[in-house]
């Protein structure tokens, strides 16, 4: 099967056909876009128990500090706080103890900085990796009446792009390949590359525009293109955006053209979806947080999905795979080599 998230007619006939929803408490409907689950407390209904699972795989220690951010995100786009976190670390034949040790402190710092408690770490090895995976759980609660769901986007909403493109992406390879990196630019430009890291988690933004949206959506695997199809989806809206908008570093680009890689369509914690309907109140909150934030365009009661850039029109396609698993996928033939 091809890298990132399988088709969507292929999780739809595998996997959702086999899911019996109905008798889920989640309140969280299932789908492509969703990545948390929300189940009432037995003693308070108005008490929610929020989770959300994310993953990240590589040779880089960035992958523990990748995970924990997109969980963390995640669960926050809700409208929870990340209260704790629990890991798993999957580890190939050929990793050390250091490799161990520099993720799990990676995942730590993230946690110390957002004063979030660790609730344990389990690390095995599995002969058949061919690089390390880190799987993070963060949990939390939210109170009923807050909970965000996409379900609550409608026609007319603005959407605003919270975020850069691709710097998840970016910073992995940057990790993996620093050392060839620094034959094609100079040490004072990556070292611009790796400051970019701390925008991957936006708790602060996140917290700042509740109240102010109707939903929000982090952009996972297969990039922004793949997040606005299945929000779409999920919320059964049509869209119309400006591709020239989306923001996206100088840094990123220039990795990007390295490498001949699409930042549209890599996975990018830290980027988020805020559907609103009072986008320059909006606009206003995030750039007083310090937050990189535009309008690209708004939703629409049509299905279709527009996009333009500049005098170029065209329908947004279904989700394509996601950019830093070809990356990976070809980097891993080369090493086998």
């Amino acid at each position: 099967m091809r890298p990132g998230n399988v088709p969507q007619t292929v999780w739809r006939r595998s996997v959702l056909k086999q899911l019996h929803t109905e008798e889920e408490e989640s309140l969280l409907k299932v789908s492509e876009a969703e990545m948390c689950t929300a189940v009432p407390l037995k003693s308070d209904k108005e008490t929610l128990i929020l989770t959300a699972d994310a993953f990240s795989c590589g040779n880089a220690m960035f992958v523990g500090y990748s995970a924990a951010a997109k969980a963390v995100n995640d669960l926050m786009t809700r409208g929870g706080e990340a209260q704790s976190l629990r890991g798993r670390i999957f580890l190939p034949s050929s990793a050390s103890e250091e490799d161990m040790r520099r993720a799990v402190k990676e995942i730590r710092a993230l946690c110390d900085a957002q004063h979030i408690s660790i609730r344990g770490i389990r690390a095995e090895t599995i002969p058949a990796l061919s690089q390390m995976m880190v799987q993070v759980t963060a949990m939390g609660t939210v109170k009923k009446r807050e909970l965000l769901y996409l379900e609550q986007i409608s026609a007319g909403q603005e959407i605003i792009l919270c975020g850069s493109l691709a710097l998840e992406g970016m910073q992995q390879i940057l990790e993996e390949c620093g050392e060839e990196l620094g034959s094609r630019f100079t040490p004072a430009f990556l070292r611009q590359m790796k400051a970019l890291k701390g925008e991957l988690v936006q708790t602060e933004a996140i917290r700042a525009v509740r109240g102010h949206v109707s939903a929000m959506q982090q952009i996972g695997s297969g990039g922004i293109l793949a997040a606005l199809w299945e929000t779409a989806e999920a919320a059964r809206v049509g869209l119309h955006v400006d591709m020239s908008k989306m923001t996206i570093c100088q840094e990123t680009i220039e990795l990007c053209e390295f490498y001949r890689l699409n930042p549209y369509q890599m996975t990018s914690a830290g980027a988020v979806l805020m559907f609103t309907c009072s986008g320059e109140t909006l606009l206003e909150i995030l750039r007083g947080c310090g937050a990189r934030a535009v309008r690209l365009g708004s939703t629409t009661a049509e299905n279709a999905r527009v996009i333009t850039s500049g005098e170029e029109t065209r329908f947004l396609d279904r989700p394509a795979s996601d950019e830093l698993a070809l990356w990976q996928e070809k980097r891993l033939k080369n090493l086998a080599k």
